[in-house]
């Protein structure tokens, strides 16, 4: 039988089997331990821009009542950053409340390119591992991206279940595991919103009676966007990140319903965030740049938080804050300390989401661009200490630009997703503004969409900033280029590299179809 039929069968009585087991392990304290420490469901979506969520944007181009209903039920902030502007370094940060130049993965994982000998080290402490320690029961449902050979995957992180695509859903072979077995091969990923959220909702459905950790990594709106028959429009083309977005605020909605009627509702921490700002098609909500770019557009993200025990409604705060922030804030309310055996950068961001004029726990946050330090953001102030870069695609013609084939994109064969994929014209945030080099400064209060450099104006602020910045970037260290498992010849000066189209159905990466055989370099 194929294997994406064999799943389509297997993968709910899979994860009975499992759910029934762990639930027959369930001791009689496991309710006293749920009586004083919060669930815990972290929801991060993949690609998300600022402007993607309706309360962060009155402009917002789609519909999200239930994100905004969230928000309004609890707080929302308003300046909050990823560290870097593209996936896996931001998935390690958000885990460990480390910068990545700390937990050491500063670049994406990717085995269609060779780059798969790396991933989260198992010295570094995830907030499931953390939480573990307290009686939590804890899953993952979703992107991981933190290393997709057996050493790095979830369960050596501290989860006790896991269902997903390991690395981003355009990477060849796009393949789900359940745990460590790949379940289905190739992928129909407008299935997959809605199975994440049907597994969260059984999890905590078995879990009710003692606490839990729900680690909900999305695949969208990471390209390729695609969504099920209930949310796909196919009379509006046009309109495929509309339809995506509606599914994914409709999935948030159902965790939230499935909340209540389990009476978990005011004992559960629900967050809201995104990996780093939107891929084309997106929004960045008026914000200068998008994904892979450190200007605003890239790196801040919505951010919603709910607790109704705790949080009060209605809170918005515009304080700088960070996914740093997420490990500690989260340990504090589980009453588990953080390790004192090494740099958490994160601070306890509770004050935030309970009043609107509490101040960032922070001197400074900071964004990354690869293994090297490039922005700092201080109070009002932004100085890009590395230049933001230019326009991706800056090197083609709008003909070009309007007949861009993704290498990446949907092919009917092993990337099922609909093929009316966004354009890179259809560019997610501000294009315009002074042009980009090093050392630019915005007052963000004034000029959030960084259109304008000030860097003459305030040298007094640039020198203050820069002496910051350099003395945390006296603690980065030098990242060497891992061994690759790239199995072509090195493409021409200039040129990409060929994306090895890797047969999926296994937990390998070395199985090339016969149509690429010929590329592969002899040893």
């Amino acid at each position: 039988m194929p294997i994406s039929s064999l799943a389509s069968t297997t993968w709910r009585s899979t994860l009975g089997i499992c759910l029934a087991a762990s639930a027959m392990m369930m001791s009689s304290t496991s309710a006293t331990i749920a009586s004083n420490k919060p669930n815990v469901i972290l929801i991060f979506a993949d690609d998300l821009g600022y402007g993607d969520v309706g309360c962060f944007d009155d402009a917002c181009p789609f519909q999200t009542p239930n994100l905004d209903r969230m928000a309004a039920e609890g707080a929302r902030l308003t300046s909050f950053y990823v560290p870097t502007p593209y996936c896996a370094p931001s998935r390690g940060t958000i885990l460990t409340g480390r910068y990545p130049f700390r937990h050491s993965v500063v670049r994406n994982p990717a085995p269609d390119v060779g780059e798969s000998n790396f991933g989260l080290p198992h010295s570094e402490i995830t907030l499931a591992e953390q939480l573990k320690t307290a009686g939590y029961a804890t899953a993952a449902y979703g992107k991981w991206h933190l290393g997709h050979k057996e050493t790095w995957l979830p369960r050596t992180q501290g989860f006790d279940e896991y269902f997903g695509i390991l690395y981003s859903n355009d990477m060849f072979p796009v393949q789900l595991l359940r745990n460590e077995t790949v379940v289905e091969y190739p992928v129909v990923q407008a299935t997959l919103t809605r199975r994440y959220t049907d597994l969260a909702i059984e999890f905590m459905q078995q879990n009710r009676d003692r606490p839990f950790f729900i680690y909900l990594p999305h695949a969208m709106p990471h390209k390729p966007l695609a969504a099920s028959d209930n949310y796909y429009t196919p009379e509006t083309r046009a309109d495929l990140y509309a339809d995506v977005i509606s599914e994914l605020d409709s999935a948030v909605g159902r965790l939230l319903d499935q909340l209540k009627e389990l009476s978990l509702s005011e004992n559960t921490l629900v967050i809201f965030t995104s990996d780093n700002g939107p891929w084309y098609g997106g929004s960045t909500g008026g914000l200068r740049g998008m994904k892979g770019k450190t200007w605003e557009g890239g790196l801040r993200v919505p951010m919603i938080a709910r607790l109704p025990a705790v949080i009060p409604t209605g809170i918005i705060n515009d304080s700088p804050a960070a996914t740093i922030d997420i490990f500690p804030t989260v340990c504090k309310l589980a009453g588990v300390a953080t390790p004192d055996d090494r740099v958490i950068d994160g601070r306890d961001i509770l004050p935030l989401l309970q009043s609107k004029s509490a101040s960032s726990p922070h001197d400074a946050v900071y964004g990354m661009q690869g293994g090297a330090l490039a922005c700092i953001r201080k109070g009002k102030w932004k100085l890009h200490v590395r230049s933001p870069g230019p326009l991706r695609f800056n090197n083609l013609t709008p003909d070009q630009l309007a007949n861009w084939e993704d290498p990446r994109g949907p092919d009917g064969v092993t990337l099922l997703a609909p093929f009316e994929q966004p354009r890179p014209t259809q560019h997610p945030g501000l294009t315009h503004g002074d042009r980009p080099k090093e050392m630019m400064l915005f007052d963000l209060d004034a000029d959030r969409g960084e259109q304008r450099d000030v860097a003459d104006q305030h040298h007094d602020v640039v020198r203050r900033l820069l002496a910051e910045f350099k003395q945390t970037e006296s603690e980065v260290p030098e990242f060497p280029q891992p061994k690759s498992d790239y199995l072509f010849a090195p493409p021409a000066k200039g040129q990409p590299r060929t994306l090895m189209r890797l047969i999926g159905g296994e937990l390998r990466y070395d199985r090339i179809p016969k149509s690429q055989q010929s590329l592969i370099v002899n040893p």
